[in-house]
């Protein structure tokens, strides 16, 4: 047991009692107290030396904005086998993690976050990126970009995504965004489906303030951070760097950067080839974590013969698992493979 015990806030979204009796067990025996909470707030995070999100990528991105300015390492535990893009571990790696945590074996990636005010109001910092888009599908606005006081654009568009290099191969890939290096000191600007083809990405500094203004549409917009969090915006957004970067813990024996981007790659191909309905069930475990196939209808709104065979195309792919529920085995939850 280490000289000073260790505090460790697991942050869960829904957990089986098992995987909570193992989690807790574990802590016990490698020396570390522990609070158990489905939510994070800042002011209680700064009384611990670690929190670890179990969950999928959408859970972490939930817990960083929670987080707000705390500069606490954070380690991704993935409710499957493996890590994700955000998760570094699965469940059956947690006490070698923890382990490797209290012998000092590990070292923090720090990532870049953005600093979000719509109209005057500070919302949650973003993780990955902020997306302007009407409340309604496939409608156009109309929007003003400035860069440092600069005007750069007006543009006529579906939308338009703010990302960091770590969401660089996530929403704003989709949308024909460049993959950045993590480590590189820059924001990407991607207008989606503008009305002028000549339109394309734009890169600056992290050092920036971006201001989105002028916003016009026949409907209400919102910006959506992180895919997690909405808030209705009437006229303009500002976006600039989040004074505290998001802290991660990485295992040595995990795969490195380029193994990272390889996996996006390749599932940025394979999606190519999917309908979007398919393309649309990935995202939302993505964000969600394990669903079954009831929630997923719920939440994506697609008829259940659509939803059956989007579901059909991810698992023949490898992109999804099925399990069946502990509970109930006639019950089966999906979730994004590692």
């Amino acid at each position: 047991m280490p000289e000073t015990q260790l505090r460790t806030l697991v942050v869960y979204r829904r957990m089986l009692e098992k995987t909570k009796r193992r989690i807790v067990e574990i802590l016990k025996e490698l020396g570390h107290s522990y609070e158990l909470v489905k939510m994070v707030s800042t002011p209680e995070v700064s009384q611990f030396d670690l929190v670890s999100v179990v969950g999928s990528d959408g859970d972490v991105l939930r817990a960083m904005q929670g987080l707000g300015g705390s500069n606490v390492p954070v380690l991704g535990v993935n409710e499957g086998e493996g890590g994700t893009f955000l998760t570094e571990v699965g469940l059956s790696e947690f006490r070698e993690a923890i382990d490797r945590f209290n012998a000092k074996d590990y070292r923090i990636e720090e990532a870049t976050r953005l600093g979000v005010k719509a109209d005057g109001q500070q919302l949650p910092p973003g993780l990955n990126e902020a997306a302007i888009f009407p409340s309604r599908t496939a409608t156009f606005l109309e929007y003003l970009l400035t860069v440092d006081g600069e005007n750069v654009w007006r543009d006529y568009s579906d939308g338009v995504i703010i990302t960091t290099p770590t969401g660089s191969t996530a929403y704003a890939m989709s949308a024909g965004g460049p993959m950045v290096y993590p480590r590189a000191a820059v924001f990407v600007i991607v207008p989606v489906n503008s009305a002028d083809v000549t339109r394309r990405p734009l890169v600056v500094q992290d050092s920036s303030t971006i201001r989105v203004s002028e916003i016009t549409s026949r409907y209400e917009c919102e910006v959506v951070v992180d895919g997690t969090s909405r808030s209705r915006l009437k006229d303009t957004l500002e976006i600039s760097k989040f004074p505290v970067p998001a802290r991660f813990v990485r295992l040595p024996t995990t795969s490195s950067t380029v193994d990272r981007i390889a996996k996006k790659v390749k599932l940025a191909e394979e999606l190519l080839k999917m309908p979007p309905s398919a393309k649309l069930i990935l995202k939302t475990l993505e964000y969600e974590g394990p669903l079954g196939q009831r929630e997923l209808v719920k939440k994506t709104l697609l008829p259940d013969r659509t939803a059956r065979l989007a579901l059909s195309i991810l698992l023949e792919k490898g992109l999804v698992r099925r399990k069946a529920l502990l509970r109930d085995p006639r019950q089966k939850i999906y979730s994004v493979a590692s």
